[in-house]
């Protein structure tokens, strides 16, 4: 008994050090850095690569805003690579490369994934700086130079934008999505400011030294957590700039958005495997970054199921905790009763978290077994673009 109640609550408190404790921490932490103040770095050139398929809704609006950039456009390459696109990218494409020679177009004729096309484009870029950005996440002027100013300091390494959310929608889980990731952003930020080992950036968008980029295998499916690490492997500092915007459609629908994280959750199995060293030793701020914010986060699946067999064998001889036993499994089903509310349009907002929660860690653990399957194509379909 004593033996499962230490389990139980080391488990308890794994999940809180995870999702509340650590925030708070760094939050609460004296600042060490101070990575947004610079002078301006426009004399770096930048190359802005960017993998399409099927963008037709979005990939003009995209171009647009990075030609609206007030970072000098003489500096300034935009290398597009058409993921054999069977929609009017191509088209829509070619049509302002026609007429705009900071565009390269690079048409592909069979797909080969995001992090393929990446691959290639890069060793085409010439640029100081790479940009990696997708074409549903759109700039406003001064993104690209707010991405750029941090590169004045030679040990930055890589910096990553400031994702704003649009299009929130009550019936969905936008909401949930949104407050999810503006508080990633700060906890990012945070990870800046004390060690300069922000952990991982947002695919979306974020710019790295041409020198440090490295290639991602043709296998992997977080593309820019592997990036982001290897930088750190490298000696560099990776931040989060707050003041480097860029906004994106938030994701509303739960099945689609489902499944998009069971395909980042086996990424994140994939780069654990590749990036276990850097937890040792632990008392340093990338092991304690590391673990805190990822690692405790990726097996709280396991952590939760484990806390739950305590709970139920502990019942049997305790009241405190057969109460604690019920209440517990209780809250699995609130998904479900959620799931019912919205089919009768009654949409709960406390509910919504829990069912965010318990999704995103159910595609945890599916995508922990196929990371241990094993993926051999990094090939996958774009989330719907404004569900």
């Amino acid at each position: 008994m004593i033996l499962l109640q230490i389990i139980f609550w080391l488990c308890v408190f794994v999940i809180f050090h995870s999702y509340v404790l650590y925030p708070l921490i760094i939050k609460w932490l004296p600042k060490k850095q101070k990575y947004h103040i610079y002078s301006d770095c426009e004399t770096l050139s930048v190359s802005i690569l960017m993998a399409a398929f099927n963008e037709e809704m979005v990939i003009e609006e995209k171009i647009e805003s990075i030609l609206n950039s007030d970072y000098p456009i003489e500096k300034l390459e935009i290398i597009i690579g058409s993921d054999n696109s069977t929609d009017k990218t191509n088209e829509i494409v070619q049509k302002l490369a026609a007429n705009i020679p900071q565009i390269r177009f690079i048409p592909f004729d069979k797909r080969q994934g995001k992090s393929n096309i990446i691959n290639q484009l890069a060793d085409l870029a010439t640029g100081d700086i790479f940009i990696l950005t997708d074409a549903n996440v759109m700039f406003n002027k001064k993104t690209i130079n707010e991405l750029i100013k941090p590169f004045c300091d030679e040990e930055i390494g890589l910096v990553d934008s400031n994702m704003i959310n649009t299009g929130l929608k009550k019936h969905g889980i936008s909401i949930q999505e949104k407050s999810y990731i503006s508080r990633e952003v700060m906890i990012k930020h945070y990870e800046s400011m004390h060690w300069g080992t922000m952990m991982g950036p947002f695919g979306g968008c974020f710019a790295l030294r041409n020198k440090l980029f490295t290639k991602v295998p043709l296998n992997f499916l977080v593309d820019d957590f592997y990036i982001c690490m290897q930088v750190i492997k490298k000696g560099f500092k990776t931040i989060n700039n707050i003041d480097a915007e860029v906004y994106e459609d938030v994701s509303n629908n739960l099945y689609i958005e489902f499944k998009r994280k069971i395909r980042i959750a086996t990424g994140d199995f994939q780069n654990l495997a590749q990036f276990a060293s850097f937890l040792w030793p632990p008392y340093t701020g990338l092991a304690f970054s590391f673990l805190s914010h990822k690692v405790l986060r990726w097996i709280g699946p396991l952590i939760l199921i484990i806390a739950a067999i305590c709970l139920c064998v502990m019942a049997f001889f305790s009241k405190f905790y057969m109460i604690l036993a019920i209440i517990y499994m209780f809250s699995f089903f609130i998904p479900f009763i959620d799931i019912l509310l919205k089919k009768i349009r009654i949409h709960n907002i406390i509910l919504r978290f829990i069912t965010h929660f318990y999704t995103m860690n159910l595609a945890l653990l599916i995508g922990m077994f196929k990371a241990i399957k094993g993926v051999k194509s990094n090939v996958w379909k774009p989330t719907q673009r404004f569900q």
